[in-house]
């Protein structure tokens, strides 16, 4: 290999080439073979050598490994980069392959806990808001149920961008926004759960979604555990993936109103005094402690990767490192304060090489980390952040958000409502007639509804392990995200026909039999399909679609933004329109004007196009012919 010429390290590169491609082969190896709480060099020795030399000197380290990327990976990492995308090409990537999976088990453990609560709450919020006033018409209750859905998004909206340049400010850091949201999440369900009002309620949802930024923060911390494109398929399918767990246990926790009620199997004759009094409180307390766990599983074990604040001391990782060496009985070195999580381990002892080489022509090592840390904290403007890319993108996130969303709250809704009866018809008088005048919902009780939402989880799940990966890795992102939501407005015009299946239960009872439940299945196999696909690509096209990594956590703050104010939209619109349909005798109208937004998602995904994360270039960076950014000291 020959050394690129202006670039002083490159002798030392070039001469140490054989030994730093048998450390990274090393790590790899390593990386497949790490405990759960581990990190992927723990049991290494020469892994626990890096470190504890990394405890003496954290800061110097990371600084030289930054210098040595920015002049010497125009050499060895260019041909390094080429290899790996040739070889990305033969055969998608495995799930073992996956570096630093420690770190995504405790992200997978933070991002459970929305979709835990979430979908408990769909599985009985009909009947909750029915006990605060009996008196109510079914049209009211469901638009009350969609405020409900939309008051976490609406107040995640307002908060989210701030939390977002919290997450990129060195006060602030991705891990402190973290575990502040889960905690704050933890304290509104509580609340949640022991309203007796519908107002008290909505207050509830809107501390969680205020105090909550979690989403966009994960996804910037999965960007940057996972810097390379061919791990991010199967990286950012761990968020939806989870989203399905969720949506199997959530529903579970949802009937519990119904075990220790009165004459219930626990229960006994009279139910338990204060889950009659509060019966939708239980599922909400275990719900939070689930939320407790894993906002200390992210005090204790996750790493903060926001390069402004990795230096700084975190005494929750050095609790977490005696919980993991007495409980867990992992060899862990003992060390003082914090050390940085290192971008690349090839890099890092790149640059210990470097550092003691008597050839290596920078002796001043103090002067060069005072201007590397100046160019790692250049920051693009706010007002440059706005790119034709970027815009167009949002746009086609935006809009999927609000479909999904949507469906999501309509979806808990049209189980819970009335079926149609002749006997007593509403609207008074009427008769079903032609392809769109028919109405009444699968009046389903909570209990059937968790298994009709932990059906979706299935399917999402099994599509998500065996037909994602492959599919994705053939078609590329951008045209799995194109090609699949295409299916969304079939979904939500098949939807409504539910009411017309065939049943063997008669009205006011719920629907019953293998037809209505087939049925149910393919309406939601093609849903979740499209979801399966469309929701990590356009993660993985937000990510990036960033201008410049340095505000990357803020992209996320604004997708997150974007989304949750659409998410709001949603499911008020469409639940206010259902509850008008309801009235009309036309049960459909929420759901097709649902397809028509998620018809004009799909018009304006044509226009998205997959970014590299680094649009914009700012002083004294330069890209070279392969694409890969560098910096010109």
């Amino acid at each position: 290999m020959s050394a690129e010429p202006n670039c002083e390290p490159s002798v030392i590169v070039a001469s140490g080439a054989s030994s730093v491609q048998a450390l990274r082969s090393r790590e790899i190896t390593n990386a497949d073979t790490a405990d759960t709480f581990g990190s992927d060099n723990d049991k290494s020795d020469d892994g626990r050598g890096r470190s504890l030399l990394a405890a003496k000197r954290p800061h110097a380290q990371r600084q030289l490994s930054i210098k040595t990327n920015i002049r010497a990976g125009t050499g060895l990492s260019r041909i390094d980069d080429t290899e790996q995308a040739e070889a990305a090409k033969e055969k998608p990537i495995s799930w073992r392959a996956l570096p630093r999976k420690d770190q995504l088990f405790v992200i997978t453990l933070a991002r459970l806990s929305e979709p835990l609560t979430q979908t408990s709450l769909g599985s009985y919020l009909f009947y909750q808001l029915q006990s605060f006033d009996n008196s109510l018409p079914e049209a009211t209750i469901s638009y009350q149920a969609g405020i409900i859905q939309a008051a976490f998004p609406f107040a995640q909206f307002l908060t989210a961008m701030f939390w977002g340049r919290i997450a990129d400010a060195e006060y602030g850091g991705r891990k402190r926004v973290l575990y502040i949201g889960l905690l704050g999440t933890m304290c509104s369900i509580v609340g949640f759960g022991f309203s007796k009002n519908f107002p008290i309620a909505v207050a509830c949802r809107c501390l969680g979604g205020v105090l909550n930024g979690n989403i966009g923060v994960m996804r910037t911390m999965i960007s940057e555990i996972i810097k390379e494109k061919k791990y991010q398929s199967r990286a950012f399918l761990i968020l939806p993936m989870t989203f399905n767990i969720g949506v199997i246990v959530g529903p579970i926790l949802g009937t519990y109103p119904s075990i220790f009620g009165s004459g219930s199997l626990l229960g006994g004759k009279d139910g338990v005094y204060w889950m009659k009094r509060w019966p939708y409180a239980l599922p909400n307390i275990m719900s939070a402690c689930f939320l407790l766990f894993s906002a200390l599983a992210v005090i204790f074990f996750l790493e903060e990767t926001n390069e402004l604040c990795k230096d700084k001391p975190d005494p929750g990782l050095r609790i977490g490192r005696i919980i993991r060496r007495y409980i867990f009985r992992q060899n862990i070195a003992s060390y003082d304060g914090y050390v940085a999580v290192v971008e690349d381990e090839y890099a890092a002892s790149n640059s210990l090489e470097l550092q003691s080489t008597p050839t290596s022509a920078h002796p001043d090592t103090h002067a060069t980390i005072d201007m590397t840390n100046k160019a790692i904290r250049q920051k693009l403007p706010f007002r440059r952040i706005w790119t034709r890319s970027l815009i167009i993108t949002l746009l086609a996130h935006g809009l999927m958000a609000m479909h999904v969303g949507g469906f999501n709250s309509l979806w808990f809704i049209y189980l819970s409502t009335p079926r149609f009866d002749p006997a007593n018809p509403h609207p008074p008088g009427f008769k079903p007639h032609g392809f769109v005048h028919f109405t009444g919902g699968l009046a389903l009780p909570p209990a059937r509804i968790g298994v009709a939402l932990a059906i979706l989880g299935f399917i999402g799940i099994s599509l998500q392990l065996f037909l994602y990966p492959q599919l994705s890795h053939r078609l590329g992102t951008a045209k799995s995200y194109r090609i699949f939501l295409a299916l969304f407005p079939i979904t939500y015009t098949l939807a409504p026909s539910l009411s017309r299946v065939t049943s063997f239960s008669k009205p006011p009872a719920g629907v019953s039999g293998p037809w209505i439940w087939m049925a149910m299945i393919v309406v939601l196999f093609i849903q979740v399909l499209a979801r399966t696909f469309a929701l990590p690509c356009t993660t993985i096209l937000v990510n990036n679609v960033s201008p410049h990594p340095s505000v990357l956590g803020t992209v996320h703050g604004i997708g997150q933004s974007v989304s949750s104010l659409t998410r709001t939209i949603g499911p008020i619109m469409f639940s206010w329109v259902f509850g008008k349909g309801l009235n009309m005798g036309i049960v459909g109208l929420g759901w097709w004007l649902m397809a028509s937004v998620a018809a004009v998602g799909f018009v304006a995904a044509q226009w998205v196009r997959e970014g590299d994360g680094h649009e914009i270039l700012l002083e004294g960076e330069i890209r070279g012919k392969d694409g890969s950014v560098t910096r010109a000291d």
